[in-house]
């Protein structure tokens, strides 16, 4: 009953950090995930490294961002930060 209870501060610690941590973050990167996964043509897009563009075409793994004039680049979708709202 005493290693209970000296090891009560352990466990709480452990939970408290499951929910103000490891939980918020599992459930961004679902988030994050469904929002890669849900990328669609014409799609206003920022890629993790500040570039803005619009989403030209789409392939399994890649997406073809059109970002000027003449101007496509190909990035995996997982470099997708986030879709813009217009």
């Amino acid at each position: 009953m005493e290693t209970l209870i000296s090891l009560s501060p352990i466990i709480l610690m452990f939970v408290i950090f499951y929910f103000l941590l490891i939980r918020p973050q599992q459930k961004r990167q679902k988030q994050v995930r469904q929002m890669q996964s849900e990328l669609k043509k014409g799609d206003a897009v920022i890629t993790i490294g500040g570039l803005h563009g619009e989403v030209h075409a789409i392939d399994e793994d890649t997406v073809v961002i059109a970002c000027g004039e003449n101007s496509r680049m190909k990035y995996d979708r997982s470099a997708i930060r986030e879709v813009k709202q217009s």
